[in-house]
């Protein structure tokens, strides 16, 4: 029998799904729950129990871990006669892996304390490929002993793992990572179609550009999708579209000029509304391409 804490996972996505497999390859038992009946399929052919509700998965787990899209989806899943906090036996850690705004963390802490479940917002940065990897980088907030304890679970699914200060602080920190994001991709996507428009070897010029200061983890993961004109969804434009409006928000808040940022986001929100919401946040190189009179 596993001395490792039992497992709750709640959201099994793009990312969710290869985060909680990582877990049962590291020997944790994990017991998931989604709305999709494939994606607990999925869980069950890797080793783990499906779950029909909110409340059978966190039925004697020692740790909830939950990977939703947004505020509202983490909210719905807490809150409520069939949440978490309704169902979670006292002593509980959930750790709330999703990125969504720090007041959603802070508040979540809050309601939590009461019943003596405690807390951490861990949001992730890497992508599929991290997820798939167990290469994530980790951005924690909340108490540190209970960081020490989440610290294992942590290392089976990435590398980089590091607490970032109290509740929502990981949030925060996951905010300004997906605005370095955006701003790298617009700008790689700039480059792209400025090198293809000048007729060089885009190839050779991507591979000088990576090794030199221009180079970064974006154009390395980005890098197939750019030469291969393909976006099939790491992390969509929808999801980096939340994002930047939750930085935006934060960021007018504390009254931080973002005047790169800003038009990042307008460019990202441009591309949604042009249809392209369902792709990789990569395909921000399409709106480039429209604007530059490029066909796609």
């Amino acid at each position: 029998m596993s001395a490792l804490p039992r497992v709750a996972w709640i959201g099994l996505g793009i990312m969710g799904a290869p985060m909680a497999e990582n877990l049962l390859k590291a020997g944790y038992s994990v017991t998931g729950h989604t709305l999709e009946a494939h994606k607990l399929d999925r869980l069950a052919a890797s080793g783990g129990t499906a779950a029909a509700s909110v409340r059978e998965a966190v039925r004697g787990a020692d740790v909830v871990v939950t990977m939703l899209p947004d505020s509202p989806d983490v909210e719905a899943v807490a809150h409520g006669e069939d949440g978490i906090l309704a169902h979670a036996a006292p002593g509980t850690l959930l750790v709330d892996m999703s990125s969504v705004d720090p007041r959603t963390s802070v508040a979540l802490a809050a309601a939590a304390a009461p019943r003596r479940i405690r807390v951490l917002d861990a949001p992730v940065s890497g992508g599929e490929a991290g997820a798939v990897e167990g290469s994530l980088s980790i951005m924690v907030g909340g108490g540190e002993d209970d960081f020490d304890e989440a610290r294992p679970l942590f290392a089976a699914l990435g590398t980089t793992i590091v607490r970032c200060g109290p509740h929502g602080a990981g949030q925060t920190v996951k905010a300004a990572n997906q605005l370095i994001v955006a701003v790298h991709l617009q700008a790689a996507a700039e480059a792209v179609v400025f090198l293809r428009k000048a007729g060089v070897d885009l190839d050779a010029a991507l591979d000088v550009l990576g090794g030199g200061l221009a180079g970064s983890a974006v154009l390395a993961r980005k890098r197939d999708n750019f030469l291969g004109h393909a976006f099939p969804p790491g992390f969509r434009i929808d999801l980096h579209h939340k994002d930047m409006g939750i930085v935006t928000t934060a960021a007018r808040a504390l009254g931080a000029a973002l005047p790169v940022g800003g038009l990042v986001a307008q460019l990202i929100a441009a591309a949604r509304a042009q249809g392209d919401g369902h792709l990789d946040h990569s395909a921000l190189l399409r709106g480039v391409e429209r604007l530059s009179g490029v066909a796609s």
